[in-house]
Order: structure tokens, then C-alpha cells, then sequence
């Protein structure tokens, strides 16, 4: 039997070159860079101000918490490592430094506000890319994990043309990717010049929240309704933009939608989910839920950084 060459599958693998590959492999060798830089505001900070009230005072500040937690997050530590770690830096600084031993740690994970994500000023409506997977969570001093583990949903909304995560949320396994748009929309200050999500996001909220950010403006959501999606009769200025979509792909085809819509987009959240995943792992290593959303906003921390060091520029050849 002879079999069918790859090109005439369905989905074929595309072939891709990088063209910085000099500049990505600067970067990528930047990201093992252990050199650490202490300023002077980070070192006045670092202690927590005297809020005088009686009884016992929060000695370090949330930047300290932060901190440490971020170098936790990145070199894969436990906490008693983390906090020997940290000792050994102000050793070899010879910083006179309180270093925040690993119970202080583990109490103030849960209750840690994470300043939000920086994006760089441009002045330009953000075209956004929205997903969402599965993280495990920590089973405990089991010695075999459940065979129905059990695991949270989190969410990710990435800037097209940085690739910088600019919204994360973590909820319940059983939550719909839907209802969390407007949530990771209200994190965004700037207004949105289009929203790219896959088939479960197809949502009257999803459209209403989308044209609600445009602050005036029209705003393209590609969103690839089903199969048997039908035109809305007397459609509002947010489902006009589903109903573009079913023409679109009842004239096109679906698949000629996706390139040239430009929803084939939608890959590169697609990516950072695998890179979140790759880079800080499949599980969270927190107990409790409000520890897990916190663990979860410093790992898209720590990507943003690892993306601004440098990220591949490739192109398809085949």
C-alpha cells in the first residue's frame, strides 16, 4: 500500500526559519543570566513602613515578598531553598538585608498584590489574543496522585504584536473560557482594537464586552462561530461583527477565513501557553486558591521578561 505523501494531509506540518536567530540566541543565553541588581529604592523599600498601630508589625514590604517569590518562581526552588538562596545574595552583597524566612513566604503568598503588567506606551489600541488551559494542582503528601486529578482553568490575554501576556486569571476547572472576558478586559487600561478567541468564546457577553473597550471605536472580533450559526436578524453593533464572520465563511470557506481575517493570529496565544508551560511547568505548587492566582500572575510576570530579552522572528518556507 502506498501511502499518502504529508503535503496531502488535511492539517500538514509547516517548516519555519528564524531570521534574528543571532539576536533570539542573545536572548535566549540572557535568561540564564544570574546577575542580580539591588537599587537603592529597592533596598529603602524593602522594609515594610510602621503603620502605628499596636501589636505585632509587618517587617518586610510586598516588594520583598515579591521578590522572592519571582526568584522562587524562576530557578524551580522550594521555599527553605529560596530563602538560603536569598541569604547567601545579601552574604554576598554585604547588605545588611532582613530576608523573609520560608513560613513568612508561604502566609503572605496568599495575600501578595501583584503590581499588574507593564506594557509599553504606544499610543495604539491593543489587538488582543485570548486563551485558556489547565493547570494541576498539589496533591498533598499523597505518594500517587488521584487518578481524577483535580486541576484549575487559567487564562491568558496576550498582546499581538509584542507576544507580552497584559491579562491572566485563574478559576475553577469547571468555569466556561467565556465568562472570564470581561474580567481579563478590566485589567487592560487601553482600549482594544480587536479581540481574536476560538470557537467557546462565541458569546453574545464576549461581543458586548469587546465593543464596550473600543472607547468609540469599531472593534474587530474574530471569533469562528459554529457550523450551524445562523445570521441575527436585527443584530446590535456588537453581533454585526458575528454576522460578518458567518458571511465571511459561508463565502470563503473557513478555512481561507482564518488567513485571511488574520484570526490564524490566534496562534501565537496558542504558543504562550506552551511556553508557560514549558518554562514554569504544568502544576502549581501552591495549596490553596488564593496562592495558586498569585503564583499564576508572577509566572506571566516572569514570561513578559523573558520575551522582552528576545523572541524569534520566523517565517514559513514550506
Amino acid at each position: 500500500m502506498k501511502y499518502p505523501k504529508r503535503s496531502q494531509y488535511k492539517h500538514a506540518k509547516s517548516r519555519y526559519r528564524v531570521r534574528n536567530w543571532s539576536e533570539y540566541e542573545a536572548g535566549l543565553q540572557r535568561r540564564g543570566d544570574v546577575t542580580v541588581w539591588l537599587s537603592d529604592a529597592a533596598l529603602d523599600a524593602w522594609r515594610a513602613p510602621a503603620s502605628g498601630k499596636p501589636g505585632g508589625q509587618r517587617t518586610y514590604a510586598d516588594i520583598a515578598i515579591e521578590a522572592a517569590l519571582t526568584i522562587r518562581m524562576v530557578f524551580h526552588l522550594p521555599l527553605r531553598q529560596t530563602e538560603g538562596f536569598l541569604r547567601c545574595l545579601a552574604d554576598l552583597f554585604e547588605v545588611d538585608l532582613p530576608i523573609p524566612d520560608h513560613t513568612t513566604l508561604s502566609r503572605r503568598l496568599k495575600t501578595l498584590r501583584v503590581t499588574g503588567f507593564r506594557r509599553l506606551a504606544t499610543g495604539r489600541p491593543i489587538h488582543l489574543l485570548i486563551d485558556s488551559t489547565g493547570l494541576r494542582i498539589h496533591v498533598g503528601h499523597m505518594q500517587k496522585p488521584p487518578r481524577n486529578r483535580a486541576w484549575r482553568k487559567l487564562h491568558l490575554a496576550v498582546d499581538a504584536a509584542s507576544g507580552e501576556i497584559v491579562a491572566s486569571d485563574l478559576t475553577a476547572r469547571r468555569t466556561h473560557d467565556c465568562t472570564q472576558v470581561p474580567a481579563l478586559l478590566e485589567q487592560i487600561p487601553d482600549p482594544i482594537a480587536s479581540l481574536s478567541a476560538d470557537g467557546a468564546y462565541d458569546t453574545r457577553a464576549v461581543y458586548e464586552a469587546a465593543h464596550e473597550r473600543g472607547e468609540g471605536r469599531a472593534v474587530r472580533v474574530l471569533i469562528p462561530p459554529g457550523r450551524d450559526a445562523q445570521l441575527s436578524p436585527q443584530p446590535s453593533a456588537a453581533l454585526e461583527e458575528r454576522n460578518r464572520n458567518i458571511r465571511s465563511i459561508r463565502e470563503l470557506g473557513r478555512r481561507e477565513w482564518h488567513t485571511s481575517s488574520g484570526y490564524s493570529q490566534r496562534s501565537m496565544a496558542e504558543n504562550t501557553v506552551f511556553r508557560y508551560k514549558t518554562i514554569i511547568g504544568r502544576s502549581m505548587r501552591s495549596r490553596t486558591f488564593d496562592g495558586q492566582r498569585v503564583e499564576v500572575q508572577l509566572a506571566s510576570k516572569v514570561l513578559n521578561t523573558m520575551t522582552r530579552l528576545g523572541m524569534p522572528d520566523s517565517y514559513r518556507v514550506a
